[in-house]
């Protein structure tokens, strides 16, 4: 019968435009925290920016650094510029320059430089999967858009930087496992 499809996909659209007000009249307060969720019962349009989608642990935006604070308030870089990160970046958008000892001349475990170009940056992740020091991790910082490209979308160290604090708040699941198995392999290395 012609035009069978058509009438299936209206009755389904006005399925779940008349679930969506039965939600929000039968449940109330507790099916507004749900409309911002994939799961969420009829339509699951949400009023952006007023309100926002519960993000997942796993999204994945920008790559960023891990540091951690010194007792001088000096931030501790995980990075040891060992440069697989940008070997392993499909669209090589990673560039790094390691540092040098200033008396000795030769190269420190440390970046001198560290930047990446968000414009070529596809978010794949490759970086922070292939970093043998969980020096980069993906961020959910998804309000990067500028009306400029070129030199201001170049992130320089600093401003990729991010407390370890700011990855355990956004991604609590995995930091937790990471701990938990950087703990087993320190007991490792002390009973051996």
């Amino acid at each position: 019968m012609n035009g069978l499809g058509l009438v299936k996909g209206l009755l389904l659209t006005f399925k779940h435009f008349f679930a969506t007000y039965l939600v929000d009249i039968i449940g109330g307060k507790k099916s507004k925290a749900r409309r911002g969720q994939i799961t969420a019962d009829g339509l699951f349009t949400i009023q952006y920016p007023e309100e926002s989608v519960t993000i997942p642990e796993e999204f994945r935006v920008i790559p960023f650094l891990v540091y951690t604070l010194d007792e001088e308030g000096q931030r501790t870089y995980r990075c040891t510029a060992c440069g697989i990160c940008s070997k392993v970046c499909p669209t090589q958008c990673i560039w790094i320059t390691r540092a040098k000892d200033p008396e000795t001349g030769r190269p420190i475990t440390e970046s001198a430089e560290f930047y990446i170009d968000i414009d070529k940056c596809m978010n794949c992740g490759s970086c922070a999967e292939f970093c043998p020091f969980d020096a980069i991790k993906m961020d959910h910082d998804f309000h990067i858009a500028t009306y400029e490209r070129g030199e201001t979308h170049i992130f320089p160290k600093e401003k990729l930087g991010k407390p370890l604090e700011y990855y355990a708040t956004i991604r609590p699941v995995n930091y937790q496992a990471e701990e938990i198995a950087r703990a087993a392999k320190a007991q490792a290395r002390a009973t051996t």
